[in-house]
């Protein structure tokens, strides 16, 4: 096991209950409930993808195995406190939002994210989920728009991408390229078309902040004809790189 995915096995990997003991293994345990480590819950616009501009509820999950060289979220990689999923549900609903996104970190590093989104789509909310696309995205509620990460050369997880994820996706979901240089936006079209990307889903490509102009990339997209979305971080615009926006 790497460094990283010890990292995150050691973040996520919930503790005992406060008191709770050895029992005989025929002593019978009321069943615990599901629990998330959490690193923060906010309110704000959403930045990225399909609902971009929305308000929407937030919840980001501790933990990640992969070390992306443009990490904005390095906060995440270990800070947070563990809650009950009916407790994350309810502060969720207390912003009284249409929109929620669960992120991370790695969401799907912690295997109640997927009880976490279910009960999320119960309530009748548009929810999404921002995976970095290492994960096995098949056991997510169909409900969720999933916009899974591919991992481009220079943020140097590249052999993270779990191909076996691109079937998966329908219509409703997003895959999204943070490109950081001329030979990563080469690298990503190839990709594109080699596994055609865009009759799948929806196709973001966005430029890595401080790395690549936005408007350098908007032209190769342009002179190219890519079938692709450009899309910025609009929190970053609005407020910079800051926690909780």
């Amino acid at each position: 096991m790497s460094e990283s995915a010890d990292t995150v096995e050691a973040a996520t990997r919930e503790p005992p209950a406060t008191g709770e003991c050895a029992q005989p293994a025929e002593s019978a345990q009321p069943a615990k409930a599901p629990r998330l480590r959490v690193n923060e819950i906010f309110y704000s616009l959403q930045g990225e993808a399909d609902a971009v501009g929305y308000p929407s509820a937030f919840v980001r999950l501790t933990g990640c195995p992969l070390r992306c060289r443009y990490c904005d979220t390095e906060y995440a990689f270990h800070a947070g406190d563990w809650l009950d999923v009916a407790e994350i549900v309810a502060r969720v609903r207390g912003y009284a939002a249409r929109h929620v996104c669960v992120t991370g970190g790695e969401p799907l590093a912690q295997p109640h994210c997927l009880t976490l989104l279910r009960q999320l789509c119960d309530l009748g909310l548009n929810v999404s989920l921002e995976t970095s696309g290492a994960f096995d995205i098949g056991g997510v509620d169909v409900r969720v728009a999933r916009v899974v990460d591919v991992k481009t050369p220079d943020s140097g997880e590249a052999a993270r991408n779990r191909l076996e994820n691109f079937p998966l996706l329908a219509p409703h979901d997003q895959v999204k390229f943070v490109i950081c240089s001329r030979s990563d936006y080469d690298w990503s079209t190839a990709f594109l078309a080699e596994h055609r990307l865009s009759d799948r889903c929806q196709v973001l490509f966005s430029p890595s902040h401080g790395q690549l102009p936005p408007a350098t990339l908007a032209e190769w997209i342009l002179a190219d004809r890519l079938a692709v979305r450009f899309q910025l971080q609009l929190h970053k615009i609005l407020w910079g790189d800051v926690p909780g926006k």
